[in-house]
């Protein structure tokens, strides 16, 4: 079997992931058996995999203010529905025999750790995969923006962002044909040309990191485990 050509990821999921169809709420057990078996795939590959949630799916904390909701309110809303979620995610992957511990930014002690950097990466050592949950526990913070932090944090050698298309495009290539697709590009290119991949916060993150990311469509058979074996799929960001 050929080797993965990274040993420790963090892998970013939108709420999306876990339901069938887009614009879809709550959870489907199809789409959780996909993800289950994509991340099986991977671990069999012997790679550390740490994961970001987000809560999309159940609700978004920037909308909330249509109902007269503040945004910091809405904003802690949506971290805890993305503890719903990992909840979930550890519940699948734990059926199929993974084992899965979560980590939240805010403290919910009857349901998981509290997130503390040293007890994570011994997960990761000890073959765990790690859902770190609840953002970066802060409102006006995406879970883009917890992703590029957890991954900075634990060591992670790439993010990896799986989305609803194969890549990065000049427009949403579901509405324009003509859309331009981006093999690779640069962290400034991403700023500049004001893509909406991840968020400027997770993005400039990276580039004073050096992290790179790849994003893809992870509705796409086997693509983590193909982006972990060094094929090209997707888009690459780096320097």
């Amino acid at each position: 079997m050929s080797e993965a050509i990274y040993k420790r990821v963090l892998l970013k999921l939108g709420g999306e992931s876990l339901v069938e169809e887009e614009g879809d709420f709550g959870l489907h057990e199809d789409a959780l058996k996909n993800i289950t078996e994509e991340i099986r795939a991977a671990k069999d590959l012997g790679v550390e995999i740490a994961i970001v949630i987000g809560g999309g799916n159940i609700l978004r904390g920037a909308s909330l203010s249509a109902i007269g909701i503040e945004r910091t309110t809405g904003d802690y809303m949506g971290m805890l529905a993305t503890v719903i979620n990992a909840l979930a995610l550890q519940a699948a992957l734990e059926q199929a025999g993974i084992p899965t511990r979560v980590q939240t930014a805010i403290e919910i002690q009857a349901v998981a750790e509290a997130y503390v950097r040293r007890r994570a990466v011994r997960h990761l050592e000890k073959g765990r995969v790690v859902i770190f949950a609840g953002g970066t526990g802060n409102p006006y913070f995406t879970t883009d923006t917890a992703a590029s932090l957890r991954a900075m944090e634990i060591g992670a050698e790439v993010i990896f962002k799986a989305t609803k298309v194969d890549g990065i495009y000049s427009s949403d290539p579901r509405i324009d044909k003509d859309a331009v697709k981006f093999e690779e590009l640069s962290y400034i290119d991403v700023l500049n040309k004001g893509l909406k991949v991840m968020d400027s916060t997770s993005v400039s993150l990276c580039m004073d990191n050096k992290l790179p990311m790849v994003i893809f469509n992870f509705r796409q058979t086997h693509s983590i485990k193909r982006a972990l074996l060094g094929e090209k799929i997707g888009t690459t960001v780096g320097a």
